[in-house]
């Protein structure tokens, strides 16, 4: 909608809200040309700039941000709740590590090689349409307003409610970086879930073990359930799956890190004005199923920046397919009523579908043949039941959830 005329300070052919992996992902694409003035508007240090993130995905080589990619796995293993693992090589995929840190200041670092990308440091406090475009106005850290105009802004900010929904669940966790004493890891295997850690009683919970060097890991609790835990709480089990599980003996804790991710089948607007889009998580690029984003981000802001680049015009197609939208929403709902055993139900795939397909099959990449061979391997009449309950489920709104504390708010 237009409202009154406001001067405005600077102009972009794109202004992007949000420097985290969506925001900088489409910065980066949309100027590997030079074709586009872009501006990415970034929050200044302080409470509104997100503590540091690690994102994971996986792929065939290291991509467009490799020098960024701080550990990488050829092998990937699942503990069940009887304590057998389940070990695989996914291989031609490697499953890669990144820090937030470490992205953005290579994404930064090409954006001031770019002519005519660049970085503003300020808080954005609305955006509108107006008559050709949209506008952004923003605070500086000295305290000045600023109207940026744009042919098409991109938000990535978080939203600060969720669509209406019919399950929402939350993937809740708190990390270790730790140091052991002595060598306890294998670098070359990553532990996506250890469900050898108590379950509580609604939802599921596993460990999760990114080793980075012998003597080097990141090591998570981490939930899906209704609510998150309170950082006390993480640091137990936390404490006890180190002690008790992993036997890693006398350990270092070096940094912590803490996050709750939305776990929906809620429809997400990519679209919220004529010249206005969301993206990234703001946009649906979460799976809901398993809370994975960076490779989502990664295909939708190659999608945005071919459009644009190739007619102008600004599409943001949606980042999974109905399909398996569609599949994740019986899952989540599943889940949620108790109708399947979370642990069983994930060991299960990994123990009886290749780990390529099964990696192709979480990323939605797989064709409806595959997809009907992988749901025969499930539990098929509570997955049934349970697919024929959903239509005539009602969305409810749901509260987003809570910012992660700051790592100065961690012990």
């Amino acid at each position: 909608m237009d409202g009154g005329r406001v001067p405005v300070d600077d102009t972009a052919d794109v202004v992007i809200v949000g420097g985290g992996a969506a925001g900088l992902s489409l910065a980066h694409q949309l100027t590997r040309t030079g074709s586009l003035a872009v501006t990415v508007v970034e929050p200044p240090p302080g409470p509104a700039r997100p503590a540091e993130r690690t994102w994971c995905y996986w792929d065939q080589g290291l991509g467009d941000f490799g020098e960024a990619v701080s550990a990488s796995w050829s092998g990937l293993r699942v503990h069940g709740a009887d304590g057998h693992p389940v070990t695989v090589d996914p291989a031609p995929l490697r499953y890669l590590m990144l820090r937030s840190a470490a992205f953005e200041q290579l994404v930064h670092s090409r954006l001031a090689r770019s002519p005519r990308g660049r970085i503003l440091r300020a808080t954005a406090e609305a955006v509108r349409d107006v008559a050709h475009g949209a506008e952004v106005r923003c605070t500086t850290p000295d305290g000045r307003t600023l109207t940026l105009g744009a042919r098409h802004v991109f938000d990535s900010r978080p939203p600060r409610t969720l669509p209406v929904a019919r399950t929402r669940l939350l993937q809740h966790f708190r990390g270790w970086f730790v140091r052991t004493a002595g060598d306890r890891f294998d670098p070359a295997v990553a532990d996506l879930m250890d469900f050898r850690v108590p379950q509580p009683r609604h939802g599921l919970a596993f460990g999760y073990v990114l080793p980075l060097a012998p003597d080097r890991a990141l090591v998570e609790y981490t939930g899906f359930s209704r609510t998150p835990l309170t950082t006390a709480a993480y640091e137990e089990a936390l404490g006890a799956y180190t002690r008790t599980t992993l036997r890693l003996g006398p350990l270092t804790v070096e940094a912590a890190e803490q996050g709750v991710i939305p776990m929906t089948d809620a429809r997400f607007p990519r679209r919220v004005g004529r010249s206005v889009f969301r993206i990234g998580t703001a946009g649906g690029a979460t799976r809901p199923a398993t809370g994975y984003t960076f490779a989502a981000v990664q295909r939708q802001s190659r999608a945005i920046a071919a459009s644009l680049l190739r007619d102008g015009r600004a599409r943001v197609p949606p980042p999974h397919g109905r399909r398996a939208l569609a599949m994740d929403a019986v899952l989540l709902r599943a889940l949620d009523t108790g109708r399947i055993d979370g642990p069983d139900f994930f060991t299960g795939l990994f123990r009886s579908t290749p780990p390529h397909r099964l990696l192709r099959f979480l990323d939605g990449a797989t064709t409806p043949w595959e997809d009907w061979g992988i749901g025969l391997r499930v539990p098929v009449g509570p997955m049934l039941g349970t697919a024929v309950e959903l239509p005539f489920l009602r969305r409810r709104s749901h509260p987003a959830p809570a910012a992660a504390p700051r790592p100065e708010d961690s012990p």
